[in-house]
Protein backbone atom coordinates (compact mmCIF):
# COMPACT_ATOMS: atom_id res chain seq x y z
CA UNK A 1 0.00 0.00 0.00
CA UNK A 2 1.22 3.51 -0.69
CA UNK A 3 0.46 6.90 0.76
CA UNK A 4 -1.50 9.30 -1.45
CA UNK A 5 0.56 12.13 -2.90
CA UNK A 6 0.08 15.82 -2.14
CA UNK A 7 -1.67 16.12 -5.51
CA UNK A 8 -4.14 13.34 -4.72
CA UNK A 9 -4.96 14.74 -1.28
CA UNK A 10 -5.52 18.28 -2.61
CA UNK A 11 -7.59 16.96 -5.52
CA UNK A 12 -9.97 15.10 -3.21
CA UNK A 13 -10.48 18.15 -0.99
CA UNK A 14 -10.92 20.51 -3.96
CA UNK A 15 -13.35 18.21 -5.74
CA UNK A 16 -15.37 17.66 -2.57
CA UNK A 17 -15.65 21.39 -1.86
CA UNK A 18 -16.93 22.17 -5.36
CA UNK A 19 -19.39 19.27 -5.36
CA UNK A 20 -20.66 20.48 -1.97
CA UNK A 21 -21.70 23.73 -3.72
CA UNK A 22 -23.36 21.68 -6.45
CA UNK A 23 -25.21 19.54 -3.89
CA UNK A 24 -26.34 22.69 -2.04
CA UNK A 25 -27.96 23.85 -5.28
CA UNK A 26 -25.97 27.09 -5.70
CA UNK A 27 -23.45 25.91 -8.30
CA UNK A 28 -23.57 23.64 -11.31
CA UNK A 29 -20.52 21.56 -12.23
CA UNK A 30 -20.24 21.70 -16.02
CA UNK A 31 -17.04 19.72 -16.68
CA UNK A 32 -14.30 17.78 -14.96
CA UNK A 33 -10.95 16.54 -16.24
CA UNK A 34 -8.63 14.10 -14.47
CA UNK A 35 -5.63 13.58 -16.74
CA UNK A 36 -2.46 11.56 -16.38
CA UNK A 37 0.05 12.41 -19.12
CA UNK A 38 2.30 9.39 -19.52
CA UNK A 39 4.65 11.21 -21.92
CA UNK A 40 5.58 13.84 -19.33
CA UNK A 41 4.55 11.89 -16.21
CA UNK A 42 2.37 14.80 -15.09
CA UNK A 43 -1.12 15.08 -13.64
CA UNK A 44 -3.86 17.64 -14.22
CA UNK A 45 -7.21 17.92 -12.49
CA UNK A 46 -9.64 20.64 -13.47
CA UNK A 47 -13.22 21.28 -12.51
CA UNK A 48 -15.49 23.83 -14.16
CA UNK A 49 -18.62 25.30 -12.62
CA UNK A 50 -20.96 28.27 -12.69
CA UNK A 51 -23.82 29.73 -10.68
CA UNK A 52 -26.75 27.36 -10.96
CA UNK A 53 -29.28 30.15 -11.58
CA UNK A 54 -27.26 31.72 -14.41
CA UNK A 55 -27.67 30.65 -18.01
CA UNK A 56 -24.93 28.86 -19.88
CA UNK A 57 -22.65 31.38 -21.56
CA UNK A 58 -22.38 33.57 -18.48
CA UNK A 59 -19.35 33.47 -16.18
CA UNK A 60 -17.81 30.07 -15.61
CA UNK A 61 -14.84 29.19 -13.42
CA UNK A 62 -12.24 26.48 -13.88
CA UNK A 63 -9.91 25.47 -11.08
CA UNK A 64 -6.79 23.68 -12.29
CA UNK A 65 -4.56 21.61 -10.03
CA UNK A 66 -1.37 20.23 -11.59
CA UNK A 67 1.68 18.24 -10.62
CA UNK A 68 4.73 17.79 -12.82
CA UNK A 69 7.14 14.87 -12.78
CA UNK A 70 9.62 16.84 -10.65
CA UNK A 71 6.90 17.53 -8.06
CA UNK A 72 5.85 13.90 -7.82
CA UNK A 73 9.41 12.53 -7.87
CA UNK A 74 10.60 14.91 -5.15
CA UNK A 75 7.77 13.78 -2.91
CA UNK A 76 7.86 10.05 -3.60
CA UNK A 77 11.65 9.81 -3.39
CA UNK A 78 11.69 12.21 -0.42
CA UNK A 79 14.16 14.51 -2.17
CA UNK A 80 14.46 18.28 -2.43
CA UNK A 81 11.28 19.44 -0.72
CA UNK A 82 11.15 22.71 -2.70
CA UNK A 83 9.95 20.73 -5.73
CA UNK A 84 7.19 18.85 -3.89
CA UNK A 85 3.78 20.41 -4.31
CA UNK A 86 1.21 21.37 -6.92
CA UNK A 87 0.42 24.23 -9.21
CA UNK A 88 -2.93 25.94 -8.79
CA UNK A 89 -4.64 28.31 -11.22
CA UNK A 90 -8.17 29.65 -11.50
CA UNK A 91 -9.54 30.70 -14.89
CA UNK A 92 -12.79 32.59 -15.39
CA UNK A 93 -14.54 32.73 -18.76
CA UNK A 94 -16.93 35.60 -19.38
CA UNK A 95 -17.87 38.08 -22.10
CA UNK A 96 -17.22 41.81 -22.21
CA UNK A 97 -18.81 44.38 -24.48
CA UNK A 98 -16.77 47.48 -23.71
CA UNK A 99 -13.09 46.61 -23.26
CA UNK A 100 -12.06 50.05 -21.94
CA UNK A 101 -14.76 50.03 -19.24
CA UNK A 102 -15.26 46.36 -18.38
CA UNK A 103 -11.64 45.13 -18.18
CA UNK A 104 -10.47 47.71 -15.60
CA UNK A 105 -13.64 47.01 -13.54
CA UNK A 106 -12.92 43.29 -13.66
CA UNK A 107 -9.29 43.77 -12.62
CA UNK A 108 -10.22 46.03 -9.68
CA UNK A 109 -13.03 43.71 -8.62
CA UNK A 110 -10.86 40.60 -8.63
CA UNK A 111 -7.92 42.30 -6.93
CA UNK A 112 -10.31 43.35 -4.14
CA UNK A 113 -11.83 39.88 -3.77
CA UNK A 114 -8.44 38.15 -3.86
CA UNK A 115 -6.81 40.80 -1.62
CA UNK A 116 -4.18 41.83 -4.22
CA UNK A 117 -2.27 38.57 -3.77
CA UNK A 118 -2.50 36.65 -7.05
CA UNK A 119 -1.62 37.92 -10.50
CA UNK A 120 -4.68 38.71 -12.65
CA UNK A 121 -4.30 38.35 -16.41
CA UNK A 122 -7.08 39.00 -18.93
CA UNK A 123 -6.92 37.62 -22.48
CA UNK A 124 -9.54 38.82 -24.96
CA UNK A 125 -10.59 37.09 -28.17
CA UNK A 126 -13.28 37.12 -30.83
CA UNK A 127 -14.22 35.02 -33.83
CA UNK A 128 -13.13 36.55 -37.11
CA UNK A 129 -16.00 37.11 -39.50
CA UNK A 130 -18.64 37.43 -36.81
CA UNK A 131 -20.13 40.70 -35.63
CA UNK A 132 -17.93 41.84 -32.75
CA UNK A 133 -20.62 42.75 -30.23
CA UNK A 134 -18.69 41.19 -27.39
CA UNK A 135 -15.31 39.66 -26.67
CA UNK A 136 -14.50 36.43 -24.86
CA UNK A 137 -12.51 37.28 -21.76
CA UNK A 138 -10.37 34.55 -20.25
CA UNK A 139 -9.28 35.78 -16.82
CA UNK A 140 -6.42 33.90 -15.20
CA UNK A 141 -5.74 34.10 -11.47
CA UNK A 142 -2.18 32.86 -10.88
CA UNK A 143 -0.66 32.39 -7.44
CA UNK A 144 2.99 32.17 -8.47
CA UNK A 145 3.91 29.41 -6.05
CA UNK A 146 3.30 25.77 -5.36
CA UNK A 147 0.82 24.60 -2.77
CA UNK A 148 0.94 21.52 -0.60
CA UNK A 149 -1.00 19.90 2.23
CA UNK A 150 -0.31 22.89 4.49
CA UNK A 151 -2.89 24.76 2.36
CA UNK A 152 -5.65 22.11 2.58
CA UNK A 153 -7.56 24.19 5.12
CA UNK A 154 -7.41 27.13 2.67
CA UNK A 155 -9.41 25.21 0.01
CA UNK A 156 -12.77 26.30 1.45
CA UNK A 157 -11.65 29.94 1.36
CA UNK A 158 -10.39 29.46 -2.20
CA UNK A 159 -13.75 28.03 -3.30
CA UNK A 160 -15.58 30.90 -1.54
CA UNK A 161 -13.39 33.44 -3.38
CA UNK A 162 -13.96 31.69 -6.71
CA UNK A 163 -17.73 31.55 -6.24
CA UNK A 164 -17.89 35.16 -5.05
CA UNK A 165 -15.86 36.15 -8.13
CA UNK A 166 -18.33 34.33 -10.39
CA UNK A 167 -21.24 36.16 -8.78
CA UNK A 168 -19.58 39.56 -9.12
CA UNK A 169 -18.47 38.93 -12.71
CA UNK A 170 -22.06 37.97 -13.55
CA UNK A 171 -23.18 41.32 -12.16
CA UNK A 172 -20.79 43.15 -14.50
CA UNK A 173 -22.02 40.95 -17.34
CA UNK A 174 -25.64 41.97 -16.66
CA UNK A 175 -24.96 45.71 -16.80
Amino acid sequence: MFDPTIYENLKVVLEGAVYDLDAAGVALVTNRVDRVDLATMSRLYSIQFREKEQAAGQTEAEIQLSAQMQDLAAEILEQNEKYAGCGLEVVFQTNVRNIEQDCPKIETLLLDIWQHRPTIKQTLSFTYGENVGSYKNSISVQFGRKINEEQIEDMDTLIDHVFHSIQELNQIHMK
